[in-house]
């Protein structure tokens, strides 16, 4: 796998990502691209246009052309990377795809999208049947949409489209999540992800289940398991939520938060850290709130819990830096 498909998915629906337009959906719809769950298939299913598909299915075409489909990114932000999913499609799928990007305020419609200014982030490109296309992304620009556009007709199951999301500042209120994937923070590194990855604790919403969190292996030494965040931009963190949601027989005892300011601090020099709340008893399938101390401005903030288990969402309310905002925004636009 590429590296950049460690990084959030920015047209996924659980970021609100959505389907604008697209000019053939006579198979399935083109809203399925954009499904964060991935594709299934069960053969032998026919419904009045034939077998159904987990994906977008355009008609055959028996004219020269192609067909496209437009993506407003749920969380817009730099591209790293796509995937051209085809998973499931044979005989049915495009041999040939490209992606653009542009970039829009407000919420334009299909006909504004259509004067817009793209730019081309995959050229015209081979694809595989059944599998996933990876195409890394080179452009550093912030973009709110992509275009898919296939070439000439056929399936497509997903398209992921991977990178660091980047928000407008000046729609953000004055106490955010500082943890969410949503605004730009992203997981540095972790202990364990053995049965979930840690990129859960900070996806939008309330967990579905217990596979839709973070879950480690279980211990048999005297360790435990932590999670390490850097946040959306350094901020005072107010309150702290630790979501042990579907967790029950196997719910971390107890969890500590410490933060520090990288900036002025090392991540790997203990000293540099400072509490933001103390240990703490947990309870199973709870979503516990607690009100932080009174401390300084952190960048990244660690989660400790003893000694393994899961936990469904890590929220950490605060005040972020809004000029550390605005100069990574004004910097990719």
């Amino acid at each position: 796998m590429e590296e950049f498909t460690r990084l959030p998915d920015l047209a996924s629906r659980l970021f609100g990502g959505g389907v604008v337009f697209a000019n053939d959906e006579f198979f399935a719809a083109a809203d399925h691209l954009v499904d964060p769950a991935a594709p299934v298939f069960a053969p032998q299913t026919f419904g009045q246009k034939g077998q159904v598909y987990d994906g977008w299915e355009t008609r055959r075409r028996r004219e020269p052309g192609h067909d496209v489909a437009i993506v407003r990114l749920g969380a817009p932000g730099v591209i790293h990377g796509v995937d051209v999913d085809t998973a499931f499609f044979t005989g049915n799928f495009p041999p040939y795809a490209s992606v653009d990007g542009c970039a829009m305020d407000g919420y334009p419609d299909a006909a504004q999208l259509a004067e817009a200014s793209w730019v081309p982030l995959v050229p015209r490109s081979p694809l595989a049947g059944d599998s996933q296309n990876l195409f890394a992304v080179d452009s550093r620009e912030r973009f709110t949409h992509v275009r898919l556009t296939i070439y000439p007709d056929g399936g497509v199951a997903r398209l992921r489209v991977h990178g660091e999301v980047v928000p407008d500042p000046r729609l953000l209120p004055g106490v955010i999540d500082v943890a969410a994937a949503e605004y730009g923070a992203r997981v540095a590194s972790c202990s364990n992800m053995f049965y979930g990855h840690p990129q859960n604790l900070i996806n939008p919403g309330l967990a579905r289940s217990m596979g839709d969190g973070w879950e480690t292996s279980r211990r048999r030494d005297d360790g435990n398991d932590w999670v390490l965040v850097q946040l959306a931009a350094p901020a005072v963190v107010e309150l702290a939520e630790l979501d042990t949601s579907h967790f029950k027989g196997n719910a971390p005892g107890s969890a500590t938060l410490r933060a520090i300011d990288a900036r002025t601090g090392l991540l790997d020099d203990p000293d540099d850290w400072f509490e933001l709340l103390p240990q703490i008893r947990l309870s199973p399938d709870t979503r516990h709130r607690f009100p932080t101390s009174v401390v300084p401005v952190a960048t990244h903030v660690r989660l400790d819990i003893f000694p393994d288990g899961g936990m469904a969402r890590l929220r950490l309310f605060g005040r972020p830096d809004a000029a550390t905002l605005r100069a990574r925004y004004e910097a990719v636009t």
